[in-house]
């Protein structure tokens, strides 16, 4: 059974043999306080670090989940007001989340083949002062990502960027520096099982933290921060997706030799589509908002339910469609945990079913 499902996704092969590993090495067992848990949070920060390129002085922290991360966020670096520019579902999910815990959320929404640009802050009210700009890099509902945000640190030069990078970090090189939170979850582009996310914090993100000093929740930012100072965690962990991901970080190419696979498969998909004479096409027409990491495929709601079950009868699962777009769009997740033989195996039953 292959599964381009965008999420929980497949994970990579090695993750077997990882798990056999774990098992008899007792990091089933292992205490959460010890000297070997502390080595491992160690050395997969180490490993993040490296092959991710995050800079050295971000620091990373594992939590539960990337809506998790929405809630750290509107608790522990929110003053008053977060500023939501999005396209899709998740990123309207991450904003009515936010608005049962700040002050004041402000929507910049902008369609599904629009690039966020200057133009957008012209529909910006009055007296807009956000604290938080958040910003969805790569939406999973629609297939669409967002490259560029300079024009929102231009016009609000003070503020902390967050970005949601959950179906794009491990999978893409993202532009740290752009930014100052950034939080995604493991089952996606690092192809491990779900259970755990990280968040990747900058010098001015921890700064906007002991500033506003929040202590109040058991996921605050800074008790957070404080446990892993000493390489700890404020919970009792997910210690062995800790070590999955250890492993994973050890093996695996160096992000931008990843990156370079993920673009040129993707180029391949959307070319394919483009191609092909089945009765659908790609939901995003504009290149340059076309995420590299998941595809979205829209036609009718018989033409997609047609072209999900045949490729269910051949062993495939697709991607449901999500939000607005649930029947009428399947997408492919385009994940380094799957093989080219599994891409090419589905596109050859994408092929066999135009031609029926």
């Amino acid at each position: 059974m292959s599964t381009f499902y965008p999420g929980p996704s497949k994970v990579y092969p090695q993750i077997e043999e990882y798990l056999h590993e774990a098992f008899h090495a007792g990091i089933l067992s292992v205490n959460h306080r010890s000297a070997t848990c502390m080595d491992l949070t160690r050395s997969v920060m180490n490993r993040l670090h490296h092959q991710l390129q995050i800079p050295e002085d971000y620091t990373i922290y594992f939590i539960s989940s990337a809506t998790e991360a929405w809630e750290i966020i509107a608790q522990s670096l929110t003053k008053k007001e977060s500023l939501h520019c999005f396209s899709g579902a998740f990123g309207a999910k991450w904003c009515e989340y936010a608005g049962k815990l700040v002050e004041k959320t402000t929507v910049l929404r902008f369609e599904v083949n629009q690039p966020l640009s200057e133009d957008h802050l012209e529909s910006l009210p009055p007296h807009c002062e956000p604290d938080v700009l958040c910003v969805t890099h790569n939406e999973t509902a629609n297939g669409t990502t967002v490259r560029d945000w300079t024009s929102l640190v231009a016009k609000f030069p003070e503020a902390l960027i967050a970005v949601d990078a959950t179906s794009s970090l491990g999978g893409v090189n993202l532009p740290w520096q752009t930014a100052d939170v950034w939080f995604a979850s493991v089952q996606k582009c690092l192809g491990l099982p779900a259970g755990m996310a990280l968040l990747v914090c900058s010098p001015k993100a921890l700064e906007r933290a002991f500033e506003l000093n929040d202590r109040s929740f058991y996921n605050s930012l800074l008790f957070i921060h404080e446990n892993f100072q000493k390489f700890q965690t404020h919970y009792t962990p997910n210690v062995l997706g800790i070590y999955l991901l250890d492993k994973v970080m050890e093996n695996i190419e160096p992000i931008a030799m990843v990156e370079r696979t993920i673009m040129t498969r993707a180029r391949a998909w959307y070319q394919f589509f483009e191609d092909s004479i089945l009765p659908v096409q790609c939901l995003v027409n504009n290149p340059a908002v076309r995420s590299d990491t998941v595809i979205t495929i829209q036609g009718s709601e018989s033409s997609i339910a047609y072209i999900k079950a045949v490729t269910e009868q051949q062993g495939i699962t697709l991607g449901n469609g999500y939000g607005a777009w649930k029947n009428t769009t399947f997408r492919i997740a385009n994940f380094p945990a799957i093989s080219d033989l599994e891409i090419d195996e589905l596109k050859e039953v994408l092929s066999s079913i135009a031609t029926l």
